[in-house]
């Protein structure tokens, strides 16, 4: 299994836009006995050999709570790497194909890992483009050998580049502002900032605003729901390694939550010194850029969610409202926005005043077994 996550790092270690998967991180998701979410998935890992010389990997992947849920007989496949050799690629897929077949299953479709807070969706374009830790960078070559082996784009993601607003530009107006007076005027609605992770921890508050993830990307392409296990676990995961100067959530008269936003320093150049291991040293260069750099460039939004029933109400608003500012404040250059579903108009819609362009594509694929 090291040999399987540490191929990614030996593909790419030449590459200035890839950014590695952590050693230590990705063996804890891919052990049954660390996540949670073996539960209701099975999985599978293949590397291909060429004269004994690994040449790719592949993880085949049943969630059966998604599929259940869309009513499908999916076999995914993530965790993808391989030369630029179509018989390689090839044999890796078929492996998954008849791994899936074996069991039931009627199509493959990937990348896509466990979850959704798995990295998912391949690079399609952007190529020359800084990746980032939460997503996957691959090289141009890969989308081409999937439609050599017949598979069809089934949806696809857009990222943006959203320049943080200095002096007059236009984005640097006051519709945020407007709006996020508004409705906290109209609604009740307000923005609440976390002193220390203790708070945090104590209030169940990680609980609570995966709670809000679950029902805002509910009806989100293939989401498959957290559980409570699951919750706890990416809790315990991701809550050492965030500033709580980058959590906020949007809370209602009542005080729930109804909004979340989580965002980050980026840690792409850190990982990429690190060389995908934490330990021994590799951990400094993480904590460094975390913790102790006083000027970031790239600010990465990770996760930003709001409950269905309050996305027409502008409390989005209250989130742009808080991070411009901040952005400004920090010396931020730009926002490296997550990765939104194509075909989520109102998702794709909240950018429109801000000076942005879209610079990286990926996409899901899939064929009939």
């Amino acid at each position: 299994m090291r040999a399987f996550v540490r191929f990614n790092y030996e593909l790419y270690k030449d590459c200035p836009y890839a950014v590695p998967d952590m050693l230590e991180d990705t063996l804890e998701t891919l052990d049954e006995s660390c996540n949670p979410a073996f539960r209701f998935c099975q999985a599978a890992f293949f590397l291909a050999r060429r004269d004994g010389r690994i040449v790719g990997r592949v993880a085949a992947i049943i969630n059966k709570r998604a599929n259940e849920r869309w009513g499908r007989k999916e076999v995914r496949f993530g965790w993808i790497d391989f030369i630029d050799d179509q018989e390689v690629s090839k044999a890796l897929l078929e492996a998954v194909e008849a791994w899936g077949r074996e069991r039931g299953m009627t199509q493959i479709v990937g990348p896509l890992g466990f979850t959704d807070l798995d990295p998912e969706g391949m690079l399609t374009d952007g190529f020359d483009q800084l990746s980032t830790l939460c997503t996957i960078y691959n090289y141009p070559y890969y989308p081409q050998h999937l439609a050599q082996l017949g598979f069809e784009k089934e949806t696809g993601w857009l990222e943006r580049k959203v320049f943080i607003p200095r002096g007059e530009h236009e984005a640097n107006n006051a519709k945020y502002f407007r709006i996020a007076q508004m409705v906290s005027s109209r609604y009740g609605f307000h923005l609440r900032h976390f002193r220390n992770k203790k708070e945090i921890r104590k209030g169940g508050y990680v609980e609570k605003m995966l709670g809000v993830i679950n029902k805002a990307y509910a009806d989100l392409y293939g989401y498959s729901e957290l559980d409570d296990n699951q919750m706890k676990w990416y809790a315990k995961r991701f809550l050492q390694m965030l500033d709580c100067r980058y959590i906020s959530v949007v809370e209602n008269q009542a005080g729930e939550i109804i909004g979340v936003s989580v965002c980050m320093p980026s840690l792409s150049r850190a990982a990429q010194k690190a060389k995908s291991k934490l330990y021994p040293f590799g951990w400094w260069h993480l904590v460094r850029e975390l913790f102790l750099c006083q000027h970031h460039q790239i600010l990465d939004m990770l996760l930003i969610g709001v409950l269905p029933e309050y996305q027409e109400k502008g409390a989005n608003a209250l989130f742009f409202a808080d991070m411009i500012p901040f952005g400004i404040h920090q010396g931020f250059e730009w926002a490296e926005t997550h990765p939104q579903l194509e075909d989520n108009l109102a998702g794709q819609m909240q950018w429109k005043n801000l000076d942005c362009c879209i610079h990286k594509r990926r996409a899901v694929f899939a064929k009939n077994l």
